[in-house]
């Protein structure tokens, strides 16, 4: 019996080898490719067999599973860098939308934004808000991140935003609920955009939602430093560094010169570059709270003027031996842009000592309470409250970082109070910048290359080497939005050039062609001839029967089908609710699916079928739809004449 379970294994063994070895190389291809299909088929497959694993410092195992391995691709992670909480409120509109976030990746959070406005509509950039339940007095919000690298919505126009949609109950019931994950998503998607745009080192690994929260795994990828400017994106804001760098990289690496020394790199070349000059004009608007920070003991703010605020630290005191400190913090998120700050006023029923990091610059009471000892005097000494007028200046310590402004106050009674009056004034103009972004000046600079053709402003002034005599005339654009619109007239906004550039690679050894040629112009579908030429100069030639493998049959196409599922029209324009403007708000989401094996459709969730698995061809239809998207953006062009 043992023997004959032996000879059994034995034989398994062998024929499963013979199987493997029996496979033929066209079996063994598609095996490598299904294999490789799994891993990496689509966005999820990706994601989850290499983004995440890279990302949290897990393994990750290659195409045949045959082999793992560990990268370090972050210097910090964090199970949870971003959360969001949404949860829509009786008139459909997302009335609480928290915002809890790790900034330090050190598996904390630190950072929690609570949105104060009802979210009406959500985009791709930022989020609209409106009176609840309705589409009026809506005001519209872009996420950004601040100067401390805090998340913030600052408000601008509708047409700053992309790919709004409205979700309270102007547009329908119980969408937010409905159609939670997407809202989660599409939320998130652009908090976590901003903040890799602010900070590229930012990496986002996975995305995992749970009931009305979203969890971003995240990383610092990039670079190792605590500061987000790394050098690794440098070029986005100089690109055109990246010629003079390159040409620096190639002298000084030997792989370079061995390859250029050699016989495949000798001789000369000659290649077409594009590149362009734009002039790039950028309007930013400030807003107060852009500039400056505040928090603490504040009693009470009111306007002074245009980009003016008072504030009034304010606090009860005693008549102990440790008269109460109220103090606030100001933060200066742009200094440049404090035009001043002054101590304007100091009251108190007693006294108060007003201070300024830490230091006493000023008093108000019955007599003047220059240090650190009780002033002379008992409390409650006069009913009337005494009041100082007299100005400091204290806009250098503002400017120099975060200060303290203290009110130190004593009293007694029921009229035991005091409080110190700042006054900050700030400038909220629009700031405009302008640059020329010239990726031409290397090519123009170098000898070796001349200009074969240029386009201004979409006139071509220069073809094939040769003036048109055509030359733009100076246009106006409009830069910015809202009150920080601003019109600029220029020559040119934009040239694109075309440089031919002729490559010196030494003498090229010419390759003997005429092996291959002998063997094109003599075989035939069963015959192979060849020539070939030996060591002493002869040449012999031979012929051989040639058979091309079989290789079956192919599909004539992939079998697809196509589906629609109903959609209510929720997208926002300028003018409001597209819906609203339409006979029948409802439409169509159109789908193409490939077919299962079976020749079956997978139908999604709330689709149906509209044309079933086969070679479909819908290029007539995707040609209409373009040219009308085309058309639509296109210009219009009035004419005055005689008809």
């Amino acid at each position: 019996m043992k023997r004959g379970l032996i000879l059994a294994g034995g034989c398994a063994l062998a024929c499963l080898t013979s199987n493997v070895l029996a496979q033929t190389m066209e079996e063994r291809a598609r095996t490598a490719a299904q294999a490789s299909r799994n891993k990496s088929s689509d966005s999820d497959a990706l994601q989850r067999n290499y983004l995440t694993p890279g990302l949290g410092g897990q393994p990750i195992a290659t195409i045949d599973d045959s082999q793992q391995f560990t990268p370090s691709l972050a210097c910090q992670k964090s199970a949870t860098a971003l959360e969001i909480l949404a949860q829509p409120g009786p008139g459909g509109d997302i009335t609480t939308l928290r915002l809890t976030r790790d900034k330090d990746l050190d598996g904390t959070f630190d950072e929690t934004l609570n949105v104060p406005v009802p979210i009406s509509g959500i985009c791709a950039n930022g989020v609209i808000a409106c009176n609840q339940a309705s589409w009026d007095q809506c005001r519209n919000f872009q996420w950004t991140v601040g100067g401390a690298g805090e998340v913030r919505l600052a408000q601008v126009e509708l047409t700053a935003l992309a790919g709004c949609y409205c979700v309270n109950n102007s547009c329908g019931d119980n969408l937010v609920w409905g159609n939670m994950a997407s809202v989660l998503k599409d939320l998130g998607g652009g908090v976590v955009a901003a903040l890799t745009t602010a900070d590229p080192r930012i990496g986002i690994a996975q995305a995992q939602i749970d009931g009305p929260v979203i969890r971003y795994t995240g990383a610092q990828t990039t670079a190792c430093t605590a500061n987000p400017s790394v050098t690794a994106t440098a070029y986005r804001s100089d690109p055109a560094a990246i010629q003079s760098d390159a040409y620096s990289t190639a002298k000084a690496s030997s792989l370079f010169q061995a390859l250029a020394g050699s016989a495949i790199g000798s001789g000369k070349a000659q290649e077409i570059r594009a590149c362009t000059i734009t002039r790039d004009i950028g309007v930013k608007s400030w807003d107060y709270d852009d500039i400056m920070g505040v928090g603490g003991s504040i009693a009470s703010v009111t306007s002074c003027g245009a980009g003016c605020r008072r504030y009034q630290i304010r606090g009860p005191g005693n008549c102990g031996n440790s008269p109460p400190i109220h103090s606030a913090t100001f933060d200066p998120i742009a200094p440049d842009r404090i035009l001043s700050a002054r101590i304007v006023e100091m009251g108190a029923d007693d006294w108060v000592q007003a201070r300024v990091n830490g230091q006493i610059i000023g008093s108000a009471g019955k007599r003047p309470w220059p240090g650190e000892a009780l002033p002379s005097g008992d409390c409650r000494i006069s009913d009337d409250p005494w009041v100082e007028h007299t100005t400091i200046d204290v806009t250098a310590q503002l400017k120099a970082g975060a200060m303290i402004v203290g009110a130190r106050v004593r009293g007694g009674g029921e009229g035991n109070w005091g409080y110190v009056t700042l006054e900050v004034q700030v400038d909220t103009a629009c700031e405009v910048s302008e640059r020329l972004v010239d990726l031409c000046s290397g090519y123009a600079a170098d000898p070796a290359c001349h200009l074969t053709s240029e386009t201004v402003d979409s006139v071509t002034t220069l073809r094939n080497g040769v003036n048109t005599g055509l030359k733009p005339l100076p246009s106006t654009r409009l830069f910015g939005t809202g009150a920080c619109s601003v019109q600029y007239m220029r020559d040119f906004f934009e040239r694109s050039r075309r440089y031919a550039c002729t490559l010196d690679l030494g003498s090229a050894t010419q390759p003997d062609l005429t092996r291959g040629a002998y063997i094109i112009d003599h075989s035939t579908e069963t015959l192979l001839a060849d020539r070939t030429s030996a060591k002493d100069g002869t040449v012999a030639t031979s012929t051989r029967p040639f058979t091309m493998p079989d290789r079956g049959s192919v599909a004539t196409c992939e079998p697809i089908c196509k589906t629609r599922a109903s959609k209510a029209n929720s997208d926002v324009a300028v003018d409001g609710i597209v819906g609203a403007r339409q006979n029948d708000p409802a439409g169509w989401d159109i789908y193409f699916h490939s077919c299962t094996t079976n020749n079956a459709c997978p139908l999604g969730e709330g689709e149906e079928l509209i044309s079933a698995c086969g070679c479909l061809d819908d290029f007539p239809e995707a040609v209409v739809m373009m040219q009308t998207v085309r058309l639509s953006g296109a210009d219009l062009v009035c004419r005055a004449e005689a008809r």
